[in-house]
């Protein structure tokens, strides 16, 4: 479902910044929302996203030099960024968020894909900024799209999504997983993911809410994910998974079983470690079980399950934090909400809730008062819808 106006406001804008030039084309990838499986992607497991129908907007065309510029509708201040293609690309301070774009370029060149000429960029999104939707991960399959359709390269979209997070692991220094880049590049209306990371092996299933809405809510608290924290736990899972496979035969945490895990897990003595290790184990069984259960129509449990889900991602793997929490918690209360947890990377950003129709006012005007009471700003709530991957426009 493609915002007409944003398509108009990025063409108007490349024209503004660039001039007039009769090559220049729009295009869109859309943001992400993970239902269920949160934190376990670069553990093997598996993960339940889907495309949004907001993201990101790009117009962009080819340049007869090695140039490459970049402006962006969202950060105007910024101006107008250029690099030159002879040069080695590096990430640096400077280039801000076009370290994105750039990291991907990059990765094409790695795969060997060499830009015969620069381009020109423009972008808008209407993804909130740091609210753990994937705006990162919109903007680098966005790039590569744009990428494949200027030059003609031969890749697929989830091709794509692994040259996205190649650059965001490689380039940006954020050791994320596979399942951003992913949902964005994969996306189907109406359809979640349901994807094993292990192997890349994926279903769609299709998400029927009959009377009920998917509500992301924002916090508004920022969030970075390169910081430290994301790349800690990740480190302590792999940390974990390297003790357990000297006596195990497994590749990730998500190959284990709960009750292998329990049966096995004090070999863990550290028991922080151990915490990381059991919510990793968890929420990949918790995960295959949501897929089966929406399939069954047995909507009530996988809202059960997003529950426990959460309670998880604040008592063993602790990425919650009290604006999350407060968010969570206080959906729950609400008659009507199905289900609600975090989303996303956490330390900020959003939950996401199923909620039925006519309980939406109310939880929208409920939990926002009690949020704003407890955490001093308000939070934003968005009726999302699910839509498709990237496309030419």
């Amino acid at each position: 479902m493609i915002d007409q106006e944003m398509k108009k406001a990025v063409l108007d804008s490349f024209e503004k910044v660039y001039g007039k030039n009769e090559n220049v084309k729009a295009y869109f990838a859309p943001g992400r929302v993970n239902l269920i499986g949160e934190h376990t992607d670069y553990n093997g497991g598996h993960v339940f996203p889907c495309a949004l129908t907001i993201g990101t907007y790009g117009a962009a065309a080819k340049r007869n030099d090695k140039k490459v510029r970049f402006y962006s509708v969202n950060q105007e201040k910024f101006g107008v960024y250029e690099a030159n293609l002879e040069d080695a690309l590096n990430p640096s301070e400077a280039a801000g968020w076009v370290n994105y774009p750039l990291g991907v370029i990059w990765a094409f060149e790695k795969r060997g894909m060499k830009l015969d000429a620069g381009f020109d960029m423009v972008i808008y999104g209407n993804i909130p900024n740091g609210s753990g939707l994937s705006s990162s991960a919109s903007l680098e399959v966005l790039t590569g799209f744009i990428l494949r359709d200027l030059y003609g390269f031969d890749v697929t979209n989830q091709d794509l999504a692994l040259i996205g997070q190649y650059s965001e692991n490689n380039f940006n220094g954020c050791n994320c997983g596979i399942m951003d880049q992913f949902a964005v590049a994969m996306g189907k209306e109406n359809n979640a993911i349901f994807l094993d990371t292990a192997d890349l092996s994926f279903e769609y299933a299709p998400i029927k809410l009959d009377g009920a809405k998917i509500i992301v809510a924002n916090t508004n608290k920022k969030h970075k994910l390169t910081d430290s924290q994301y790349n800690a736990r990740r480190s302590m899972c792999e940390e974990a998974l390297s003790i357990l496979q000297k006596k195990l035969d497994i590749k990730g945490l998500g190959d284990l079983s709960i009750e292998e895990f329990e049966a096995n897990k004090g070999l863990l003595t550290d028991p922080d470690m151990q915490k990381k290790a059991k919510h990793a184990v968890y929420e990949n069984q918790r995960t295959i079980e949501a897929v089966k259960v929406l399939k069954d129509g047995d909507i009530a449990r996988f809202g059960e399950l997003m529950r426990q889900s959460h309670e998880s991602l604040r008592d063993d793997y602790d990425v919650t934090g009290v604006e999350l929490d407060t968010l969570a918690e206080e959906a729950w209360k609400i008659p009507g909400v199905i289900g609600s947890r975090m989303t996303g990377g956490g330390f900020g950003g959003c939950t996401v809730s199923i909620v039925k129709d006519e309980a939406i006012e109310n939880f929208k005007k409920t939990v926002g008062e009690n949020y704003l009471k407890k955490i001093g700003y308000e939070a934003t709530f968005y009726t999302v819808e699910i839509g498709a991957g990237p496309e030419v426009i």
